[in-house]
C-alpha cells in the first residue's frame, strides 16, 4: 500500500509510466517505428513527411490519445457511479447511457434497410454512427435527469437506469431479428469497440466534450467525499443532495456517452479501474482517487491497446476482449489478496 506522504511520488511515477507507454504504443503496430523517428515527428515541422512520420501523425498518435481519453474517462465515470450508488458493481453504464448509444447505432445500422438504396448507404457512415450514438445517449440522459428530479432515493435511479437498459436491449433484439447477416455483422463489429477509427477532427470534438465532463467531475469532488458518509449525514452537513447527484450524473453521462459514441462500448475499464486504484492507494478521498483513476485508466488502456495491435502483424484483436482478459484476473487477484474492498 502507498503511504500518504508518498502520494506525490506515486503520481510522478505513474505519469512517467504513462508517458513511456504512450511512446511504446505509438511505436508498435504492423510496422515497427523507431524511437528516433517518433521524437523527430513530434518536434520537426516539415511539409514532406516520411511514410513512418505520416503513419505516426495521422494514425497512431490519434489512436494513442483516444486510448488515454477512453481509459481515463471510463475509469473516472465508474468511480463516480460506485460512490453515488455505494455499490462496488456499479459502472459507468448502469444509468443506461451506453444502452441508449447502442440503440441509436442499432437504429441506423439494423434499421437502415427500411430506407434502402443510396439513403441507407448515406446513413451508415462514420459520422452518422457517432451522431446516432450521441442522440441515443442524450435521450436516455434526459430521461434519467427527469426521473432523478422526481425521486428521492438514489437506489431508485440505479434500478430505473437498469430498466432503461433492458428496454433498449429488447428493442435492439427485435431489430436484430429482422436484419440481414451483413447488418448484424456490422453492428457486432461496432460492439467490439475500436480506438483507431478517429481522425484529428473527431479527436478534437471528443477531447472538448471529455474536458467538459472532467470539469463537472472536479466540481463534484466535495459532494462525492460527503456522500461517502451517507445521504442523511451529508444533508446534516448542508450538502444539496439533488444538486450533487445531478452534477455527478451529468459528468458520468458526458464521459460515458461520448466515449461510447466515438469508440464503441468498451468493457471492464469503468468497473475495475476504481477498485484497482483503491487497493493500491488505500484511500477514499476523491481528491486523490480522481487523478489516480485517470492515470491508472489511461495506463491500462494503453497496455490493452498495445496487446490488441498484435505487433508486427496485420491483425487487430477486439479491444473489448483484451480489456476483459487482461484486466479481470488482476482485479480478482487484488481482491483475493486483500480479502476486502476499500470503499
Amino acid at each position: 500500500m502507498i503511504n500518504t506522504k508518498s502520494y506525490n511520488t506515486s503520481f510522478v511515477l505513474l505519469a512517467v509510466l504513462l508517458l513511456v507507454l504512450f511512446v511504446v504504443n505509438i511505436s508498435l503496430g504492423s510496422v515497427s517505428i523507431s524511437l528516433d523517428t517518433i521524437f523527430s515527428s513530434f518536434f520537426t515541422k516539415t511539409d514532406q513527411l516520411s511514410n513512418h512520420e505520416y503513419i505516426i501523425q495521422n494514425y497512431r498518435l490519434p489512436k494513442a490519445i483516444t486510448a488515454i481519453l477512453v481509459g481515463s474517462g471510463l475509469g473516472i465515470s465508474g468511480l463516480l457511479m460506485q460512490t453515488l450508488f455505494r455499490n462496488p458493481l456499479a459502472g459507468p453504464f448502469v444509468l443506461g447511457i451506453t444502452s441508449g448509444a447502442s440503440l441509436g447505432v442499432a437504429l441506423v445500422i439494423l434499421g437502415s434497410s427500411v430506407f434502402g438504396g443510396f439513403l441507407a448507404t448515406f446513413l451508415v457512415s462514420k459520422w452518422s454512427l457517432v451522431i446516432a450514438a450521441s442522440l441515443g445517449s442524450f435521450l436516455v440522459l434526459l430521461l434519467v435527469l427527469i426521473v432523478s428530479s422526481k425521486v428521492r432515493d438514489t437506489m431508485a435511479i440505479l434500478i430505473i437506469g437498469l430498466m432503461f437498459g433492458s428496454i433498449t436491449a429488447a428493442i435492439v433484439s427485435v431489430l436484430s431479428y429482422f436484419s440481414s447477416a451483413e447488418q448484424l455483422q456490422q453492428y457486432i463489429f461496432w460492439g467490439f469497440g475500436s480506438l483507431g477509427d478517429l481522425d484529428w477532427s473527431e479527436v478534437k470534438i471528443f477531447g472538448l466534450i471529455y474536458s467538459i465532463g472532467i470539469l463537472f467531475c472536479v466540481l463534484s469532488i466535495k459532494g462525492l467525499n460527503t456522500l461517502l458518509l451517507g445521504e442523511n449525514y451529508a444533508k446534516s452537513l448542508g450538502l444539496n443532495i439533488k444538486q450533487s447527484r445531478l452534477l455527478i450524473i451529468i459528468a458520468t453521462s458526458l464521459l460515458a456517452g461520448t466515449i461510447t459514441a466515438f469508440a464503441g462500448p468498451i468493457a471492464f475499464i469503468g468497473l475495475a479501474i476504481p477498485h484497482v486504484t483503491r487497493q493500491v492507494f488505500n484511500t477514499s478521498n476523491h481528491k486523490i482517487l480522481l487523478p489516480a483513476v485517470f492515470l491508472f485508466g489511461a495506463i491500462i488502456m494503453l497496455i490493452c491497446d498495445s496487446i490488441a495491435q498484435l505487433p508486427n502483424t496485420d491483425y487487430m484483436l477486439p479491444i473489448n476482449a483484451i480489456t476483459s482478459l487482461f484486466g479481470a484476473p488482476i482485479v480478482v487477484w487484488l481482491l483475493v489478496r486483500q480479502r476486502k474492498m476499500v470503499f
